[in-house]
């Protein structure tokens, strides 16, 4: 098949999986400012959708760099490959929206690369440094956001003592802040993992004799994270904003502040994290630092289990999409 139509079936599957990550993940950065009744739905998810757009623009292309280049050589890989994994990413992606399951869309599209990768070249085609970095970012994360959620609420309330219950009307406002800081985060780090797969892509088929991240494909995948958060997953909108406890506008505050810090951090480190982990993770640190018999510790279920089995399943849905995929495509 000719190489320009296939790099184009990679582009549009790596422009529809932006546009359901943002879809996907509009509920981590406005389900709190929601429920906290300090903005309309619409007004936040309008919001998120700008900052969303914005972030990719200005925080450089390490998360590309490190998912287009140091988990597989994409001179070593094939465009059969990255195409197997974009489809399983987006599969998942659209399969735990409709049951509204807060699932990552970074592990998702992490386990459909390593497993596209080890069916076509096996172990040897991946480079374990590389591996190593993106799974620890992606299990350290939440961890940092349970932490940071604690401290930061319960620095917040050592800060605001004596304070009146008018308080939360300077909390309201305040999320405009918080919320932006949120949205800038996730568009950052989430938009850069499309921007990896297509520039793998343009060197696979040789339209680039290097990795780098040129300005239209920044450009292109910004575009689509901020109208797929526009759009909203009003399913899992409902799962972050209201099934853990109670949001008022302190636990939004700070549960957004904590989170904005976790992922900005990762991305200028060039961590890919799972913006979904860490937002549910800094709300449940919130409301543990405040009262941990508040938390219904067993909603975090659905969001456990995705978070174990998103790679496996992801990885194996690429590795068996791969030998289809190749009768129609070439290696």
């Amino acid at each position: 098949m000719n190489a320009y139509v296939i790099f184009g079936i990679l582009f549009a599957l790596a422009i529809l999986y932006n546009f359901l990550n943002g879809f996907h993940d509009a509920a981590n950065v406005v389900a709190t400012i929601i429920a906290s009744r300090a903005m309309s739905s619409r007004a936040a998810l309008l919001l998120a959708a700008v900052a969303n757009f914005i972030g990719p623009l200005m925080f450089g292309v390490a998360v590309a760099t490190t998912i287009g280049k140091d988990l597989v050589d994409p001179d070593s890989i094939t465009i059969t490959a990255l195409i197997a994994a974009l489809v399983s990413a987006n599969a998942w992606n659209i399969i735990t929206w409709w049951f509204g399951i807060p699932s990552s869309s970074s592990h998702a599209l992490a386990g459909g690369l390593v497993g596209a990768a080890l069916i076509y070249g096996g172990v040897a085609i991946i480079k374990m440094d590389g591996l190593m970095k993106i799974a620890l970012a992606l299990f350290i994360s939440p961890i940092l956001g349970f932490m940071f959620g604690w401290l930061i609420l319960k620095l917040t309330y050592w800060l605001a003592r004596g304070a009146t219950p008018k308080i939360n009307k300077t909390f309201n406002r305040a999320q405009l802040v918080t919320a932006t800081a949120l949205a800038l985060s996730h568009g950052t780090n989430d938009a850069q993992k499309a921007m990896g797969i297509i520039v793998m892509g343009l060197v696979t088929l040789g339209f680039q004799d290097h990795f780098y991240v040129p300005q239209w494909v920044i450009v292109a995948s910004a575009i689509p994270i901020g109208l797929g958060t526009a759009s909203g997953g009003w399913r899992i909108i409902h799962t972050l904003g209201g099934k853990f406890y109670r949001i008022r506008p302190i636990h939004s505050f700070t549960s957004q502040l904590a989170s904005s810090l976790v992922i900005l951090g990762a991305s200028v480190l060039g961590g890919p994290v799972s913006t979904t982990h860490v937002v549910s993770s800094t709300i449940v640190g919130v409301g543990a630092a405040e009262r941990k018999s508040q938390v219904r510790w067993l909603n975090l279920t659905d969001i456990a289990v995705a978070w174990v089995i998103t790679v496996p399943i992801t990885a194996a849905l690429a590795a068996a999409l791969y030998p289809i995929l190749r009768v129609f495509l070439g290696p």
